[in-house]
């Protein structure tokens, strides 16, 4: 294993600061571990660290001191971007609404010789390589020392768009080795340096910083399918938050909606329109940086996404360093587990409408075995062991009352990490609010309804606790389907609407079935036991 060295140029970073921050910075606190500092207009400056900041003096920043600093660095690019020349330090201004600069990051740039051993395997293979981490926990600095190691074998070229990989100026910072650097004029035209890159200097290697965009994306994708290896970082926690950013799914290949046939949603034991890969992931590998020193592997892209669509827990490689700085890898068997109802191991579970489970393994057309009893009826295990429910934007008392009706030990929690499971309604779910981004880095199930009714939230809870429906009285399959079948024929003949008989939610599933398939419109009225469904035309 590679010994680690670190090279910040700290004396850089600390020549353009006011003099009084200084002695306060290197007094107290390890500096390898100095993230940045900030300098905010009529505010006190800080020294944020690894695991806390600081107040660096007890004088509010003035407008003499911002103009000072900006005095010594470079030109602010159009991201607002700066740089200090041969080191990797970038200093980004915050403007008011007439220009003038009112606020400084001044974050320290490092290059962390050995930090890539980690998966250094991997970034060797000739894979095309994907980063993701939240801010500030060594994507670009991973990157950079990825650079310098292929550089030694291979043509590097890297795609620098603030400089921060290679550094401020023209001469690219030792860091990167062997690799060249082509620099962005502005922030939009990246994809333009990228295709240029490739066409112009005939690299085996293409490195990146950042990809955000929707033509960086599909640029990445162009190199890719041209032969040439990427390696590169882009925004984002975790590999369901890329697949649900519609900006750069595509970099994992995207997600569209299909429509099956009966016979293979029958063999499938799906739903009619189910959620699959639109094409090949332009990257082979995802990498998960959770921290400094521990990351999670995904080494086939394409079977992740596959797994993850088909409702199947994700089971990544886990690398991480111990205590005597020794590399650990805790390998999956890389056999899917069936996402179930009630599994810690699955990250999400939504509900449509009627409150089932999008990734439930039900067959689309119901055998008569699945119309015998009312779904009000369960059978419950001799014993049930408590589940913590965070309850997100749904009606306490409604879920407590709920849970006295089925007798399940449901305790709702109001801190997401004594959680079990989160339920949650669809419109909260669909605005990804913290709490949601949270529960799935936690790897909490979400349960996800359509509404606060008590019908669905009867439903929640019999898939959480995974109750099983009790027998009862067999439904007659052939005459239910006559009947629905009869209202469509109604429906589609020029009537406005035609009313089932009152039947238990097990059989109106199947009515809005049979009405979704012949694409009319159904919706459920009345009370139980008389509830029913109308079929109707948009």
């Amino acid at each position: 294993m590679t010994q680690r060295r670190i090279t910040d140029d700290l004396p850089a970073l600390f020549a353009v600061l006011p003099g009084d921050y200084i002695s306060p910075v290197t007094a107290n606190n390890n500096l390898d571990d100095l993230l940045e500092i900030i300098m905010d207009l009529g505010r006190l400056p800080m020294a944020r660290f690894v695991d806390r900041e600081f107040e660096i003096s007890s004088q509010e920043v003035t407008r003499q001191e911002l103009d000072e600093v900006v005095s010594r660095i470079g030109t602010f690019d159009a991201d607002n971007r700066a740089g200090i020349e041969r080191t990797l330090h970038r200093i980004s201004a915050i403007r008011n609404k007439m220009g003038a600069i009112v606020g400084l990051t001044c974050r320290v740039g490092r290059a962390v010789y050995g930090t890539i051993d980690i998966i250094e395997d991997l970034i060797v293979s000739g894979k095309s390589l994907l980063l993701l981490g939240r801010p500030g926990v060594g994507k670009t600095t991973m990157l950079r020392e990825a650079a310098r190691i292929l550089a030694e074998k291979t043509r590097v070229v890297i795609v620098d768009t603030s400089n921060e990989i290679g550094g401020d100026g023209d001469v690219p910072h030792p860091a990167v080795g062997r690799a060249r650097r082509m620099q962005v004029s502005q922030p939009s035209l990246q994809h333009e340096v990228m295709i240029e890159a490739v066409e112009n200097h005939n690299p085996e290697v293409i490195v990146i910083d950042e990809i955000g965009r929707e033509l960086e994306a599909a640029a990445a994708r162009t190199i890719a399918e041209r032969g040439v290896q990427l390696v590169a970082t882009a925004h984002g926690r975790t590999l369901e938050n890329l697949l649900l950013n519609p900006t750069l799914s595509d970099l994992v290949g995207g997600i569209e909606s299909v429509t099956l046939s009966d016979e293979e949603a029958r063999r499938r034991g799906t739903q009619k329109t189910v959620l699959e890969r639109r094409a090949p992931p332009t990257f082979d590998v995802l990498v998960e940086i959770q921290e400094r020193n521990r990351v999670a592997v995904h080494v086939d892209v394409a079977e992740a996404v596959d797994n993850l669509l088909r409702g199947f827990a994700l089971e990544p490689e886990i690398r991480y360093r111990d205590e005597n700085d020794e590399i650990k890898i805790q390998k999956s068997d890389r056999r899917p587990a069936a996402a179930h109802a009630g599994s810690q191991e699955m990250r999400r579970m939504p509900f449509n409408g009627e409150g089932k489970s999008r990734s439930s393994r039900r067959p689309a057309s119901y055998q008569e075995d699945d119309l015998e009893a009312d779904e009000t009826s369960f059978e419950k295990p001799l014993s049930l062991k408590p589940v913590s429910i965070y309850a997100y934007g749904v009606a306490r008392n409604r879920l407590e009352q709920a849970a006295r009706k089925l007798g399940v030990p449901a305790r709702l929690v109001k801190d997401l990490n004594q959680a079990d499971v989160m339920i949650t309604l669809k419109a909260y779910y669909r605005k990804r609010q913290r709490p949601i981004l949270d529960a799935e880095d936690r790897a909490v199930p979400i349960y996800v309804l359509r509404s606060n009714t008590v019908n669905l939230l009867d439903q929640a809870l019999v898939d959480v606790f995974n109750l099983s429906t009790a027998p009862g009285r067999k439904v007659d399959l052939s005459e239910v389907s006559e009947q629905v079948q009869s209202a469509i024929n109604a429906v589609q003949s020029g009537q406005r609407w035609a009313d089932l008989p009152p039947a238990p939610a097990r059989v109106r599933r199947l009515q809005h079935e049979m009405a979704r398939d012949a694409e009319l419109i159904s919706h459920s009225y009345g009370k139980e036991p008389n509830r029913h469904v109308r079929i109707f035309r948009e």
